[in-house]
């Protein structure tokens, strides 16, 4: 039986989609990192005001002594997996969709990258190793043992893209966008940034389908300025990156996104200089690329430019618009 795809993203990308773009030139993203409704106590994580909205539209000022409250689960036990299928399989078809008036056409690309607690991060990186005693066995008391979680700043990343600057706001001024949109952030998600940055691309993706990234959010250190931050990162740290034989081993795609501004006051975002993304075809290729002697040299390179709150971690990535295609590689200054 047919299937209807009116109302679905499908419409957006390949292989429905049959109109594509390419280029070049620096394109424009909005890279906006998540962080999921959930109980965590107001100072525990921080939160867009209006956010976390309960079943009557209001916001949940004190999800964790009323999680049952909250609109989009109300068991904590099934708070991260429904909220993980909503942002997939509501949140983007409802992005993508295109109702009477409005229109996503100016939006090239939209990925939605789900963070992945059992992938690497720099909480609790590669190679893992088995607990052992003295002499070599395995603990018996594990119980006693299990690691502290690390949990990194964001839940995720929507990666959406535009040919424009001005593309953004023809866009998100839209009242769809404006109004029901927004909307259903403030049931999914506890805060979303609002950054703008430059696309640069050092190796396009062959399909733009690859399952796996790395998510790299760069502050650069003390004493050195946003400008200096992005020309060294672009410059000989991205060439130190693309000198190695692992990065052309594992690394299906990489970009480089520079933070030029914020749609609106985003104090979260805005220590954020920039955000390179690494593409892998499987988990443990990223941990075979991290745990290699060529990226040793990377990190140390990356250590010497970045400060406090750099993290990285490891997500899915799903495709929800595309219209680039072929992706290549961006013109470089």
């Amino acid at each position: 039986m047919p299937t209807d795809f009116s109302r679905s993203d499908n419409l957006h990308r390949p292989p429905l989609r049959r109109r594509f773009e390419a280029t070049t030139k620096p394109l424009i993203v909005t890279p906006t990192f998540v962080s999921r409704v959930d109980d965590t106590p107001p100072g525990g994580r921080p939160r867009d005001e209006g956010s976390s909205k309960g079943r009557d539209g209001k916001e949940v000022a004190h999800p964790d002594r009323h999680p049952e409250a909250l609109a989009i689960e109300p068991d904590p036990n099934l708070a991260f997996e429904h909220w993980d299928e909503y942002w997939r399989k509501v949140h983007g078809p409802k992005f993508a969709y295109d109702e009477p008036g409005s229109s996503s056409e100016l939006v090239l690309r939209y990925d939605q990258l789900h963070r992945i607690a059992s992938g690497p991060s720099s909480f609790f990186r590669p190679p893992y190793r088995a607990m052992t005693e003295e002499g070599g066995r395995l603990v018996s008391d594990p119980e006693a043992r299990v690691p502290a979680f690390g949990r990194p700043r964001w839940d995720g990343l929507a990666y959406i893209v535009y040919a424009e600057e001005a593309d953004i706001q023809r866009t998100l001024g839209q009242e769809k966008f404006a109004k029901r949109i927004i909307a259903d952030e403030q049931v999914a998600f506890r805060m979303v940034t609002r950054e703008i940055a430059r696309e640069h691309i050092l190796i396009p993706s062959a399909r733009h389908r690859d399952p796996i990234s790395l998510v790299r959010i760069h502050v650069r250190r003390p004493g050195l300025s946003r400008e200096a931050f992005q020309q060294r990162l672009l410059g000989e740290h991205a060439t130190l990156v693309l000198a190695q034989p692992a990065t052309h081993e594992y690394v299906r795609r990489y970009a480089q996104l520079h933070n030029i501004g914020s749609t609106q006051e985003d104090p979260e975002g805005s220590r954020i200089d920039a955000v390179s993304i690494l593409a892998f075809a499987s988990l443990n290729d990223v941990e075979d690329y991290l745990v290699s002697a060529d990226h040793a040299v990377i990190d140390a390179s990356e250590a010497g430019l970045c400060g406090e709150g750099s993290e990285f971690w490891t997500a899915v990535n799903y495709s929800v618009i595309n219209r680039l295609m072929p992706e290549l590689a961006t013109d470089r200054p």
